[in-house]
């Protein structure tokens, strides 16, 4: 057990690209965690995906051991955080097992909007932050400049941050040195009863549940019997260890260290993440205060291609929960798809990132439905509903008022680019709060219906400003609003999947937009399709789908022309009868490609 004044634990906090796990290599490297034979680039993003993507999806841990220059030598506990919005609950949980957090911002680039969320969040955990700028090696750097916008946005002192390559290795001695001396101790009780705050889970198909843990108060070693405060079920320790970043045996873990335990845990539901871990014979009297619950703010259903498969799919995305604590889901039917799951999640990339997590790592085929937000209904008798998927909603008689869900979004972006970004907001029912300057870099904060950000906003905001713009946001209650449910018909037939709830002025345009898209998606028949967006009983848009004719007249050769009549009456006759049996097959690409509606 190491001695607690030389433990130091922090996490590396930026916006995406700014160089977190870079920086996170360097560390590794220099502490030697790896041999250089074992280094990859973005050692710690261990998932196909993450690499594939260049981004962090889970925050991963490691210990390291640094001799400073005073002769001693420490340990050294580092989180790699991701940096993408819709990953801030993996941020939170880690700032809240740290005592530090170095924030990196990219010396080329300056303070983006997600740079400002993270600090916020590491402010509100009471961090030491050491400023690192990054990137000084290219030749667009300006770390001056950065320096001043980050006092200036920020408002922490920049006076003493450190200027680094992560690439090269420069700078990064001091670095190191600075988190040893600058960042405090943690505090713990090493004969204390055992409190141990659950931070991570995930599935291993061979030792079953692993669960990552750091230690407060007490000792934690193979054999013992532990107990969970939230569920009170009790497991025995069949290994405790560290990531080095391999995956290390130690004898025990004590206060302020992290690490992990197996416990042969066969049960995904027995573990919470922000549980308080302690011991059977002799339990904490207090938990820990633990993380607050996510609250998922995208909504889509999943269902599996081949019914067969709802099984497996069942037992994946109880694993998966295991490994995303902020990954919601319930059962639920639908007509058209058969039986699936309804989730919920933190937004569009995280959706995105869920779906191909299932289908690479659990090899499922998945039918996906429209992204849509949660609604608050009020109804005529007086009750409450939270409305989760379009389908349910009642009918519109029955409901006094529809709130809708509306978000604060921090906007940075140069301001060449300020024009058409404002205009997006403004066309997405924005409402401006403030709007100010950092030397070429304009600050946008907006109110908007998040249902309007779900869809394409993010990469609308992209497009007009080149990928210079970036965006965060966070909740901001639900405000009443005229929304109406838009379903949509194909052939006469209702298609749960594709009906959404939008607001009245834009139902038309996104139901011409919806139809106009299904008509160039679904393939010809032999009689017309139509295909109608309805409000109600009325019709708000249509498209038809022109039928495949065969040439039944092409072996009269001259002769009467009521011949030709009447062999194109019977055909006629025949569409009409098709047209009132026959069944349209929507392909399972139609139902995505429809719903990705941008503004082209």
């Amino acid at each position: 057990m190491s001695d607690l004044s030389h433990i130091r634990n922090f996490s590396i906090v930026a916006h995406i690209d700014h160089g977190k796990s870079t920086l996170a290599d360097r560390l590794i490297s220099m502490c030697g965690g790896l041999t250089d034979r074992e280094m990859s680039e973005q050692v710690l993003d261990n998932m196909d995906i993450e690499r594939e993507r260049g981004i962090t999806i889970k925050a991963q841990t490691v210990r390291l051991h640094y001799k400073a220059k005073d002769g001693e030598t420490y340990q050294i506990n580092l989180m790699d955080t991701p940096g993408h919005v819709d990953f801030s609950y993996e941020v939170s949980r880690s700032l809240a097992a740290c005592e530090g957090a170095l924030l990196v911002v990219d010396s080329t680039q300056g303070v983006e909007a997600q740079t400002l969320a993270n600090v916020y969040l590491a402010m509100e955990n009471d961090l030491e932050i050491i400023p690192v700028l990054n990137k000084i090696d290219l030749p667009a750097s300006e770390p001056d400049r950065i320096k001043e916008q980050i006092e200036d946005v920020i408002g922490i002192d920049a006076t003493e941050a450190h200027m680094v390559s992560a690439k090269t290795g420069e700078g990064m001695i001091d670095v190191l040195e600075d988190i040893v001396t600058k960042l405090p101790a943690p505090e713990g009780d090493a004969d204390a009863p055992l409190k141990a705050l659950l931070v991570d889970s995930w599935y291993d198909p061979y030792l079953g549940v692993m669960i990552l843990v750091r230690i407060k108060d007490g000792t934690m070693k193979k054999g013992m019997k532990i107990k969970m405060m939230s569920s009170g079920t009790t497991y025995l320790l069949d290994q405790v260890g560290v990531f080095t970043p391999k995956p290390e045996k130690v004898a025990e873990l004590g206060p302020g260290e992290m690490g992990f335990f197996t416990a042969s845990i066969k049960t995904v539901s027995d573990t919470n993440v922000g549980d308080t871990i302690t011991t059977e014979k002799n339990p904490a009297s207090e938990p820990l205060e633990g993380f607050h619950p996510s609250v998922p703010v995208v909504f889509c259903s999943l269902f599996p291609v081949d019914a067969n498969d709802y099984g497996d799919l069942r037992d994946s995305l109880g694993k998966l929960k295991l490994n995303d604590a902020s990954f919601h889901y319930e059962p639920e039917n639908s007509l058209a798809l058969g039986q699936g799951y309804r989730c919920g999640f933190l937004g569009l990339l995280h959706l995105e990132i869920i779906q191909e997590r299932l289908e690479r790592e659990f090899d499922l085929d998945l039918i996906t439905t429209a992204p849509s937000v949660s609604y608050h209904i009020n109804k005529l008798d007086g009750t409450e509903m939270d409305l989760h998927n379009p389908a349910d909603m009642p009918d519109p008689v029955q409901i006094v008022t529809i709130e809708e869900p509306w978000i604060k979004a921090t906007i940075m972006v140069p301001d060449d680019y300020l024009g058409p970004i404002l205009t997006l907001c403004t066309d997405r029912r924005g409402q401006q709060i403030e709007l100010t300057y950092h030397g070429t870099r304009a600050m946008a904060v907006y109110r908007l219906p998040l249902n309007e950000v779900v869809f394409d906003f993010y990469d609308r905001l992209k497009s007009v400003s080149r990928g210079y713009a970036s965006f965060d946001y966070q909740m901001d209650g639900y405000t009443e609003g005229e929304l109406v449910k838009v379903q949509i018909l194909v052939n006469a037939e209702p298609v749960d999947a594709l009906s959404f709830v939008t607001h009245k002025g834009q139902a038309e345009n996104r139901g011409r937009a919806v139809c106009g898209r299904l008509k160039d998606l679904i393939p010809r028949q032999l009689f017309k399709i139509p295909i109608q967006a309805a409000i109600g009983g009325t019709v708000i848009a249509r498209e038809t789908i022109s039928a495949m004719r065969k040439d039944v007249t092409a072996k009269c050769y001259g002769g009467d022309a009521t011949r030709k009549k009447k062999l194109l009456e019977k055909q006629k006759k025949g569409k009409k009868k098709m047209r009132q049996f026959g069944k349209v097959e929507i392909p399972q690409s139609a139902f995505i490609s429809a719903l990705k509606i941008g503004d082209d």
